[in-house]
């Protein structure tokens, strides 16, 4: 006789601490009737905070049976080692195969359809929606035990339960049952709630009184007391109070099942349930107290002692200005979104912490929280504390003014100014002290160069920085405030907000050419918006500038329309504008004033926007070709444009053409040349696919709407030899691809006659040869030092994944004979 089988896998490891396998709660035994929904759950708990997951699996049978299992110590004959089979035409019990003749179905509330037999793998709630014979139905539920660790999760056990359904043919009809919402507390909190059941009736089967049931781990000590049994409503209530040792990441669940009393119990009448599971998550309580106090070299934190001595440890995050983060009543630790940056991590008895970064800056307010995380494997996280601000006192030195004095491409001057630093330190700062300015190009450089030795007095607070390209670039300027220290000892470096330039630009606004559009840009750590920007113009290269408006302008820049009547197609018009900003907290930084570079331009109509085309590679040529590509060969593509006629009254004089280029279907464009022909080649490509745009520019600099984007694929072809020949002459020793369009990937494999893999590889695009077999061998051995396999024939499976936009995936199996 063959015996089914259960089992439970545990491991054994030192690092993994203490380990307690899964309980599961709820009886293994349950009952169903045809035509209505089973539930099933076996309210599995695991007391270390192990995460579990469910999952069905066929079921098991060990054909020995216990004779032929246990050994010879016992009086048996086996060895100890059961030896399981899967059960020979198991299937699941809605495989139609199951009830030939009747097709399972589904019943409400579902939507109409095949019938359904599945498990949720976080809760463990198994739903046969609906059996449809009766019968007796054995099903395995197979519960897996993960243990999470600082730095992965890992697999720690397994439990099968073997279950077994009595389905019959019932007039009795299954009850109803409503539970609490899940929901969410913190540790300390008393959770209660309040579970009903309603047994449904018919005609022939009137409501009967009802017995409420609670399953879970946490059972005791919580309680569950059912206070009625109805008709016509079943009653119970939950009780739980919960404390700091039951803080987790995962909830707790809590299996409630509600069971009718039909009067007779019979075959044709059995007892019928519902059941659900209710969530309930525990979180750590926010830390209470947190004060922040400025020591003047940083700032000191001071809390309660946590009140969970189970934490592990508590976390100081900070942030620049208060933020308006409200943790819910779920929402443990402190997310990316609040802006906060941890900084620091103490021992859960701790009740301070001291921040001394060197970037704290005087004058700015700093905001702080904190929160504790609890030890694996259970893990979780306090709510994080209430946020405590502080002012650093004193005042950093701020940059006030990057003003263009002149602009030119080898003759422009900005004038740059800033604040003396202030403290409130007894006898004031200490060490030797100097600035450091610096200036990179760009509004976001990546490197930054003094603009001449450091400023040993601190009260030279202005630099007229000279002989810069105003004209075409914008600059940005670093101020460091230095405080160096004899013996050795690392100077302490305050870095000031970058401050950029102000950037403008000038085109007609219209094809009309009647108004310009005048627009500038910035990046700086003052507000240029509570006050209005200038905007100057000029007619022609010389004379003075006159206001023609005022605008306000954004944290990042501004634009103005001049509509002037007086402006004249064909003139030329020189603009700049000046902005007006502050440093709302300081009210003797309040007009910064700071002009932009001048722009001049000719009031033209815009180029007329470019119609593109593409010659499209030949990819039928290319896969023809004995070889392709050899070791030196490149793509080519070739583009010609010409001028449309859009928008109407466009200019179509041009003095040359922006090509710009992408590899991809979708993304950004990157230039990739400048031509005064209305053709380009884009050459020297190891593919043929991307797209590409075109843009017109006029004699004035101003430039045309982006012309059509014309794009095309890489071609999709591949070809691989029947021989090679690794005999040492360096004609044809390796095995490679023929004839290949571009690749991402190729995972080749190599079989002897008796099915014996001698190779394998995966190559890239990154690899100058693919596949790149010299017939080296076994694997596992590197090309040229390893055994070399005999002549003959060998067969191969090459999984190719090409380098068009759809990432075409194929497999090519063959044959190569190896000739040496």
């Amino acid at each position: 006789m063959s015996e089914h089988r259960i089992s439970t896998r545990i491991t054994l490891d030192d690092a993994l601490g203490r380990n307690r396998s899964p309980v599961l709660t709820a009886p293994a035994v349950d009952r169903g009737a045809v035509g209505q929904v089973f539930l099933h759950n076996p309210a599995a708990f695991d007391a270390d905070g192990d995460s579990l997951s469910f999952k069905l699996r066929t079921c098991q049978q060990v054909p020995l049976g216990v004779d032929g299992t246990v050994g010879p110590s016992c009086g048996a004959t086996g060895n100890n080692t059961p030896a399981p089979q899967i059960c020979p035409n198991y299937r699941y019990p809605n495989d139609p195969l199951v009830t030939p003749g009747t097709t399972p179905v589904t019943v409400p509330p579902a939507a109409p359809g095949p019938a359904l037999f599945v498990i949720n793998e976080r809760t463990g709630q198994l739903t046969w929606n609906a059996p449809v014979v009766s019968g007796t139905y054995n099903v395995a539920i197979l519960i897996e035990e993960w243990r999470r660790t600082a730095l992965s999760k890992r697999l720690i056990g397994t439990v099968i339960r073997d279950m077994q359904i009595i389905v019959t043919a019932s007039v009795n009809l299954r009850p109803a049952i409503t539970i609490p919402a899940d929901l969410c507390v913190v540790a300390g909190q008393r959770v209660t709630g309040v579970v009903t059941a309603v047994d449904a009736s018919s005609p022939v089967s009137p409501q009967t009184p009802i017995s409420l049931f609670a399953y879970s781990g946490i059972i005791p000590p919580a309680t569950f007391t059912q206070t009625q049994t109805g008709p016509p409503m079943a009653r119970g209530n939950f009780n739980w109070q919960t404390d700091c040792s039951n803080v987790a990441r995962l909830p707790y669940l809590v299996v409630f099942k509600a069971q009718d009393s039909p009067n007779p119990v019979s075959p044709t009448n059995p007892i019928l349930i519902d059941e659900q599971t209710w969530s309930i998550t525990v979180v750590g309580p926010a830390p209470q107290n947190l004060r922040a106090i400025d020591l003047s070299n940083g700032v000191r934190l001071r809390w309660r002692l946590y009140e969970c001595a189970n934490a592990a440890q508590i976390h100081i995050y900070r942030k620049l200005n208060t933020s308006n983060f409200v943790p819910g009543p779920c929402d443990t630790g402190i997310p990316a979104s609040a802006g906060y940056t941890r900084i620091g991590t103490v021992p859960k008895d701790s009740t301070g912490f001291t921040d001394r970064t060197v970037t704290l800056e005087r004058g700015q307010t700093y905001c702080y929280r904190i929160y504790a995380e609890f030890p694996l494997p259970a893990g979780g996280n306090s709510i994080a504390s209430q946020e405590a601000c502080v002012v650093v006192a004193g005042r950093a030195a701020l940059l006030t003014n990057v003003d263009v004095e002149n602009t030119s491409t080898t003759a422009g001057q900005i004038s740059v100014r800033w604040t003396k630093p202030r403290t409130t330190a007894a006898g004031g700062f200490t060490g030797t002290l100097s600035y450091v300015l610096s200036r990179g190009e760009g509004a976001n450089p990546s490197t930054f160069v003094p603009v001449r030795a450091p400023f040993t007095a601190i009260t030279d607070t202005s630099y007229v920085d000279s002989g810069l390209n105003t004209q075409n670039l914008q600059y940005t300027y670093r101020l460091q405030f230095v405080r160096s220290f004899a013996g050795g000892t690392a100077p302490i470096i305050e870095t000031s907000p970058t401050a950029t330039s102000v950037r403008t630009n000038a085109v007609p606004a219209n094809p009309a050419a009647t108004a310009v559009t005048v627009s500038w840009s910035y990046n700086v750590p003052w507000d240029n918006t509570a006050q209005p920007t200038t905007v100057y113009r000029r007619r022609g290269g010389t004379g003075p500038y006159v206001v023609v408006g005022t605008a306000t302008s954004t944290a990042t820049g501004g634009t103005y329309t001049d509509r002037d009547p007086t402006l004249r197609k064909g003139e030329t018009y020189c603009y700049y504008v000046q902005t007006n900003g502050r440093y709302a907290a300081l009210a003797f930084l309040s007009s910064l004033l700071n002009k932009s570079q001048e722009k001049c331009l000719v009031l033209s109509s815009p180029p007329c926007t470019p119609i593109l085309s593409l010659q499209t590679t030949n990819c039928d040529s290319l896969a023809a070709l004995q070889e392709f590509p050899g070791l030196s060969q490149r793509y080519s593509n070739r583009l010609k444009w010409t001028l449309g006629n859009l928008p109407t009254g466009c200019d179509a004089t041009i003095a040359s053409y922006n090509v710009y280029y992408r590899p991809t279907p979708t993304g950004a464009f990157a230039l990739i040349g400048n031509t005064s022909f209305p053709s380009f080649v884009h050459s020297d490509l190891m593919f043929s696919g991307g797209c590409y745009a075109v843009q017109a520019i006029a004699p004035s600099g101003v430039r045309s709407d982006t012309s059509n984007v014309a794009c095309q694929d890489n071609c999709v072809f591949f070809k691989l030899p029947n021989i090679f020949t690794p005999n040492g002459d360096a004609q044809n020793a390796v095995f490679r691809p023929k004839n290949n369009s571009p690749i991402r990937s190729i995972h080749f494999k190599a079989f002897n006659r008796w099915g014996v893999k001698v190779f394998e590889n995966t190559t890239t695009s990154a690899d100058r040869i693919l596949i790149n077999w010299d017939g080296g061998g076994p694997v596992g051995e590197s090309n040229g030092t390893g055994a070399k396999v005999v002549d003959g024939i060998y067969y191969y499976l090459a999984e190719v994944e090409f380098a068009d936009f759809a990432n075409t995936k194929r497999t090519y199996k063959g044959w190569v004979q190896i000739i040496r």
